[in-house]
């Protein structure tokens, strides 16, 4: 395997959101299933992400693998201005997040509490206006805010609600690191050679062709009723998305791309449910062990099973 012979000159890059269905403890198992080929080798030659959320694969292979050229969509506007603010400007938006930091951490908590909620308000009040289509400076600047309520708040998790709001309280941290320059950079440089889009899933078609590497990892279905936890972004993604996405999945298959899916698995909770195992029926369905680690119950997290689905084996 060829995963520690390709170094670089910075930091490892990390994801630089924490974002509910991160993948980063499911990376060794991802790893393990990609193509043998490229276990081999260690060069991938384009990789798209339709999902890309934090990044979490995709900074994986950045780190470790020759990714010659990678293509990464979502549908949520915030997300993609992030990213390609740090591509673009993360000296800019470095020294935001700096001022930020130092102001923030000079106050006590009664303080901070009140400049965390006055932050949350400016942001969201500035959503209806933004214009996501034309970049500049107004990006950065709310990029910086992102970022900042993301350290900032409870769980550190990104979440809107229906009016597309972001609505988690505050966080009581000590010491919360609201400006990591050092990751920052590593993910300027992972973002190189990467076209970075707000786009559906299905956009991804006109980059997928023989060969590509295509990582799927969508919002998950609910494991049961009371567990929906799908709000990223205004839209949901329902059982039919779900079959939309294992139709697209069988289009992209027929290109002879390389695909891995990764879902929740409905058999945690109910063991004649079926629903994926029936929408990718033919394929390599892997069950998995994972933790649910954000949920305000504790007692709701916890190891469970979770579904790698590969069109290829080795």
């Amino acid at each position: 395997m060829a995963t520690n012979s390709f170094k670089k000159d910075f930091d490892i890059a990390r994801p630089y959101l924490k974002w509910a269905g991160g993948k980063t403890q499911l990376l060794l198992e991802l790893e393990k299933r990609l193509p043998l080929f490229i276990l081999e080798s260690g060069v991938i030659e384009r990789y798209v992400e339709p999902f890309v959320g934090g990044g979490a694969m995709f900074f994986y292979l950045k780190n470790h693998y020759q990714v010659t050229e990678s293509i990464l969509l979502d549908v949520n506007p915030e997300l993609i201005m992030a990213y390609r603010v740090i591509q673009s400007d993360v000296d800019k938006l470095i020294t935001l997040l700096k001022n930020m930091e130092t102001e923030h951490l000079s106050k006590g908590e009664e303080v901070r509490k009140e400049n965390f909620y006055s932050i949350r308000e400016e942001y969201n009040q500035k959503m209806q206006d933004m214009d996501y289509q034309n970049y500049g400076d107004e990006w950065i600047q709310r990029t910086a805010l992102l970022i900042f309520l993301n350290k900032t708040c409870f769980n550190g998790l990104f979440r809107i609600n229906s009016k597309g709001e972001f609505n988690v309280p505050f966080g009581r941290y000590r010491n919360p690191t609201i400006c990591d320059e050092g990751n920052l950079q590593a993910v300027h440089h992972a973002l190189e050679k990467t076209e970075i889009l707000c786009r559906d899933f299905t956009h991804a078609r006109h980059f997928i062709e023989r060969n590509t590497l295509v990582y799927m990892d969508p919002p998950y279905r609910p494991l049961n009723s009371t567990s929906h936890f799908t709000s990223y972004s205004r839209e949901r993604f329902n059982d039919q998305d779900q079959e939309k996405l294992a139709h697209f999945y069988r289009e992209m298959d027929s290109k002879g791309a390389y695909l891995i899916l990764s879902n929740s698995d409905p058999k945690n909770h109910d063991l004649k449910d079926n629903f994926f195992d029936e929408l990718y029926s033919g394929y390599e369905i892997d069950r998995v062990p994972a933790k649910r680690n954000i949920n305000s119950n504790t007692s709701s997290r916890g190891e469970i099973k979770e579904l790698i689905i590969r069109n290829f084996h080795d």
